[in-house]
């Protein structure tokens, strides 16, 4: 039997079981399997030597358009960027990953327009396997979806079933394996996961020792997300296309389709709604400036680094040199992040807005 046979299968006999305390544990145990061969289909290779697509980052960030096949994103990526992806009016129209670059404020976005997805994906049907790994690598994710025939369902769970959560964070948990003394479960609030269905999903995952800490109430895809290793939490937003072809009550009926809180609507021919977009994919990657200070000289207020929020010391001397890692001493920092003016800090320091740095090397 394949490994999408096998999916298939579990998937198909977790539908058909009721789910309710009697059924916990073994429902937990299916998803546990499923989950493990589904992660096989994440970390297996792409097939034959040249046969995935090789997308090498660049830019301040990357964004990834995801959605059916037809649903705009071609006309979309022409629109926001300088490139020339080539559109039409039947499926399947972009066979390679086309990036472009967009030019908005301080920041040069690297923006992917990629293959359509199609039912089954995550397991590997349409070159799903390989447009999905260039997705799980993304900063953000744009779902693009067509205002005449919208179907948001089909994308959001393949994008699930390859591991992907959007929007959301890692559950607070955490499993520490020890030497002896079977799976202990602590947790500080009342779960309404069975202890014993806990268990018996992390033995599932080859874990006889364990301690399970829940600091947060919890489902079964939880405790697999906890365990598992190819999760990937993504920023997203949707944007609905075509919105010219349709009349309001239409547009009406599409948002209460559209799972995200944010929706863009944009006609792109037309250059509706396209300065939306450009500040939301601005805002929603979250950046934030900061200025260089060369080492007794004066810092260049005039052109900031941009770089995502959280980025640390140690990212922008890899950003700046390949050898500055290698050689850093220390870093003087000016600026919201600092305690007070100059502070020296190391390669973990966090910088924030508006900061000023200055980075001393061994010569």
């Amino acid at each position: 039997m394949s490994l999408t046979d096998k999916i298939a299968e579990i998937e198909e006999e977790i539908a058909n079981t009721k789910y309710n305390k009697a059924t916990q544990h073994h429902v937990g145990k299916l998803k546990a399997k499923l989950a493990q061969l589904r992660e096989e289909v994440v970390t297996s290779s792409s097939g034959p030597k040249g046969s995935g697509y090789g997308v090498r980052k660049a830019g301040d960030a990357t964004v990834a358009l995801v959605g059916l096949p037809s649903v705009g994103k071609s006309t979309l990526l022409n629109a926001l960027t300088d490139a020339d992806s080539e559109t039409g009016s039947y499926a399947f129209t972009t066979l390679d990953v086309v990036p472009g670059v967009l030019k908005y404020r301080d920041a040069n976005i690297q923006i992917l327009d990629l293959p359509g997805l199609i039912e089954g994906a995550a397991r590997g049907a349409g070159r799903g396997k390989e447009v999905l790994s260039v997705i799980r690598s993304a900063d953000l994710i744009v779902h693009v979806i067509d205002a005449i025939e919208p179907a948001p369902h089909v994308i959001l769970k393949e994008l699930f079933d390859s591991g992907l959560r959007l929007n959301s964070r890692p559950p607070n948990g955490s499993i520490s394996k020890t030497g002896l003394g079977g799976i202990e479960v602590i947790s500080t609030v009342s779960q309404e996961i069975e202890e014993d269905a806990i268990k018996s999903v992390v033995r599932e995952y080859g874990i006889v020792n364990a301690q399970v800490v829940l600091r947060e109430k919890i489902t079964l895809d939880d405790l697999v997300d906890i365990l598992a290793k190819t999760r990937v939490y993504s920023p997203s937003f949707d944007v609905v296309t075509k919105v010219d072809m349709i009349n309001k009550q239409q547009l009406k009926e599409v948002r209460k389709k559209c799972t995200n809180k944010t929706i863009i609507e944009v006609a792109a021919p037309t250059g509706k709604g396209i300065d939306n977009l450009k500040k939301q994919i601005y805002n929603s990657l979250e950046f934030i400036s900061i200025f260089m200070k060369p080492q007794g000289e004066k810092a260049d207020l005039e052109e900031p680094m941009v770089v995502r929020k959280g980025t640390t010391v140690a990212e922008i001397c890899q950003r700046l040199h390949r050898d500055f890692v290698r050689k850093f001493r220390y870093s003087q920092i000016w600026g919201p992040s600092a305690k007070f003016p100059g502070q020296t800090v190391g390669l973990n320091h966090k910088v924030k807005n508006q900061d000023v740095i200055s980075i001393i090397t061994h010569r």
